[in-house]
């Protein structure tokens, strides 16, 4: 395969100027926060590490910084736990997602490096692009639409939900890209075919959700486009992805990634499954060793679209107690919080498994036996997982004694091929 263009020049650079440049990065971010952000300093402290001597070699030394403790973290030390790296008075947006977590956006151009991978994708300027991610209270609709307004692209904010409309404005428009989930992409071709509604759509980007190789064969098979995948976090924003080799996620140069042994916290080998932890390179937002929670293994070999640096096979599950459904984190915090506004439910147990293409999730909630319950139960538990958790599942109310006593809070069914 021909190498393609690439959107910088970094990402044809060598294993030796990608290790200095991260290096010289690394200690300039460091250098440029200390003074605002109290954890980095505490977290450099237990490492017995001076921030002038902080390296890439030596990061192995910090603790890793779980996703999952950061709400707490950010209760103790609000709004940001200590990480934000410049004055709250000099950030752009303020984000709120689920767990809950507080996300920040620093200002400048494509702040959550998205451009590389929808220049990957396909996307190019004057393309009109239909942008179907959340653009409320979470930041994934914008931290997308800050790399399409780098490419020159225009974009149409949609959000998600509202399949007809999708299909109106993909065909009144001329629309050339998409944005949004695996499952949400296919809903509205899916419709579109039903509908007998002619699409230009030339390129599709996704993210948020497990791409089966079985639905890209697909849609692209029937509908004529190129669907690329990406990796990415609200609180790091991209982190790796996909070209049109499709021989892994390729990691950005401003993220330093290592694969960890969930039990041991050492790296794996090759080929090995590992925790995602990632460094990001950014003075707003300076998390050190952040886990991720998500599993991955290395790709090896060099790719054929002329990218170097390191590759992600592809993201293989996850590991810690949060589950991502349909694209969003779901926490067993946030969900007792929730089941805390009905004291008739003694136990509750939340089942994910996967209809098709879509993710379902069903709520099982086991009623106190010295409770009488309402009976619109299983409505008003519908309705608080849709305000709290932005969720929306089937509900079962069950008598006491139905689930068992070992029943997990968070029972994850799903098999991906």
């Amino acid at each position: 395969m021909a190498a393609e263009d690439v959107w910088h020049p970094s990402e044809r650079w060598s294993d030796a100027e990608r290790a200095g440049w991260q290096d010289t990065r690394l200690r300039e971010v460091v250098a440029a926060v200390v003074p605002h952000a109290h954890a980095l300093r505490e977290r450099l402290a237990a490492a017995s590490l001076n921030p002038a001597d902080v390296s890439v070699a030596g990061l192995g030394a910090v603790p890793v910084l779980s996703k999952d403790s950061l709400p707490e973290l950010q209760r103790a030390a609000p709004p940001f736990g200590g990480w934000l790296g410049v004055p709250q008075a000099a950030l752009r947006s303020l984000y709120r997602s689920p767990g809950p977590i507080l996300d920040p956006e620093g200002t400048g151009e494509d702040y959550w490096r998205f451009a590389p991978a929808l220049f990957a994708a396909g996307m190019r300027a004057g393309d009109s692009v239909l942008n179907t991610l959340a653009y409320h209270w979470t930041p994934a609709g914008h931290m997308v639409a800050g790399g399409l307004h780098a490419l020159r692209c225009a974009v149409v904010p949609a959000g998600p939900g509202n399949t007809e409309i999708q299909v109106t404005l993909l065909a009144e428009l001329g629309i050339a890209g998409f944005i949004g989930t695996p499952s949400f992409l296919a809903t509205v071709l899916d419709a579109a075919e039903a509908a007998s509604v002619m699409l230009r759509l030339r390129t599709a980007f996704v993210i948020a959700e497990m791409l089966s190789e079985s639905l890209r064969a697909r849609l692209e098979s029937r509908f004529g486009i190129r669907i690329s995948q990406g990796y990415g976090t609200a609180d790091l924003g991209s982190i790796a992805f996909e070209c049109t080799a499709r021989s892994g996620l390729h990691v950005q140069r401003e993220m330093i990634v290592e694969l960890l042994d969930p039990a041991s916290g050492r790296p794996v080998a090759a080929g090995a499954p590992g925790e995602v932890v990632a460094t990001a390179l950014n003075i707003t937002y300076p998390l050190l060793r952040f886990g991720t929670g998500d599993l991955a293994a290395w790709a090896e070999g060099p790719c054929p679209c002329g990218r170097s640096g390191p590759r992600l096979q592809r993201i293989l599950g996850r590991v810690g107690d949060a589950v991502k459904v349909r694209g969003m984190f779901l926490h067993p915090a946030e969900i007792e919080l929730a089941m805390a506004r009905h004291p008739e439910v003694a136990r509750y147990q939340i089942v994910v498994t996967r209809s098709g293409q879509s993710d379902e999730m069903l709520v099982r909630a086991e009623v106190h036996p010295d409770r009488a319950a309402p009976v619109d139960l299983h409505e008003r538990i519908s309705r608080t997982f849709s305000e709290t958790v932005r969720l929306r599942g089937t509900v079962e109310v069950v008598p006491a004694g139905t689930l068992p006593a070992d029943a997990r809070k968070i029972a994850d069914l799903r098999t991906w091929d």
